[in-house]
């Protein structure tokens, strides 16, 4: 077992501009995992803990690295004192005892005392926040009789609803969602329910996703069309949501996107700030995910905190709508290109909050 943690100057050899990086590697439970804290200027670093199968350590350390710098900029536009971090644990196929390798992880928060509090992501669950709960104080995403919390994925949805209605209005010039055409990429826990919301306003639905089961119970509870998961990027559509996995906004995809915009759930969904340019130019109008899918980090935050109640918080999601409505006039008077406005504005509030 190594537990190892590593300054700015980078990690196994790898440079970073983040404030650190640390890593465990236990053989009894089975747990490899690398915390990235990329910045605490505004509060303790807080991200989420993706559970997910890499090619290799740096292929991990890469991916926890570029989703806490996504974490510092979405905690800043969110207003939270907080500041951006996250948690990979290499999944391994020879790891048999979830309760076993979620408390070894929960310990490895522990011993950083504090700098970062860990949450739900793709491929972790309140079960998992429970197993590590029994080890460090320093989580959310936890589910109890007495207050609100748990799985934050619907507060996600939620807010990414919120920004594709404020968008639909500000760019689209459309009163309402009322025989929209939707593009949803993935169909996972925030997928789903922004599907769930969006037929619920009248949106036509377009869906794909790995699983046909899921794609064919979109079609059988919200009318959905569905199309392959490779061909799901280029329909028409109005609007595009990307839920699943980063990096799918990109040279190759971007000149065969038929929607006029762009917002969805998935973190890093620029392979570049290039690629934001170049959707920029193409008249595709893009809401950065680090706007758009703060819900989820909203419900983490205030459960963590404790101070604010089910209907405080569905109004302070709702409030992402508010923001996207800056960002286009902070566009207009700019001439930026959004993913450029919006990057520009959340690291002007990487500055201690108190």
């Amino acid at each position: 077992m190594f537990d190892a943690k590593m300054d700015a100057e980078g990690f196994f050899g790898l440079p970073t501009d983040h404030e650190s990086l640390a890593a465990v590697s236990d053989r009894a439970s089975g747990l490899e995992a690398i915390v990235a804290i990329h910045s605490t200027a505004r509060g303790p670093a807080f991200g989420g803990c993706r559970y997910w199968h890499y090619e290799n350590r740096d292929a991990a350390i890469r991916d926890a690295r570029r989703l806490a710098e996504g974490m510092s900029l979405k905690n800043a536009l969110a207003d939270l004192p907080f500041g951006g971090g996250k948690a990979v644990i290499i999944r391994n196929p020879r790891q048999t005892d979830r309760q076993a390798l979620f408390s070894r992880f929960g310990r490895f928060v522990e011993s950083l005392e504090g700098r970062y509090v860990t949450a739900e992501d793709v491929g972790t669950t309140e079960a998992d926040m429970a197993a590590i709960a029994a080890q460090t104080p320093y989580v959310s995403g936890l589910k109890t009789a007495k207050t609100y919390g748990g799985n934050p994925s619907p507060k996600t949805a939620l807010g990414v609803f919120v920004a594709i209605r404020s968008g639909v209005r500000q760019v689209l010039n459309r009163r309402d969602l009322d025989g929209l055409v939707v593009a949803v990429q993935g169909l996972g826990s925030v997928g789903w329910d922004l599907c769930r919301l969006l037929a619920g306003a009248g949106c036509k639905l377009i869906v794909a996703d790995i699983n046909p089961a899921v794609a064919a119970k979109a079609v059988e509870q919200f009318g959905a069309n569905t199309c392959e998961p490779d061909a799901i990027l280029f329909q028409d559509a109005d609007v595009l949501a990307p839920c699943a996995l980063g990096g799918v906004l990109n040279v190759d995809s971007i000149p065969k996107i038929r929607a006029k915009l762009i917002a969805g759930a998935a973190n890093n969904q620029l392979q570049s700030i290039t690629d934001g340019d170049s959707l920029h130019k193409a008249g595709i109008y893009y809401l950065p995910d680090f706007l758009v899918n703060a819900g989820g980090i909203v419900s983490a935050v205030r459960e963590y905190q404790g101070k604010l109640g089910e209907q405080q918080v569905i109004e302070e999601v709702e409030r992402i709508g508010q923001r996207v409505e800056e960002l286009v006039a902070r566009v207009a008077r700019l001439d930026l290109a959004p993913a450029r406005a919006a990057d520009a504005w959340a690291r002007s509030l990487l500055v201690p909050t108190r």
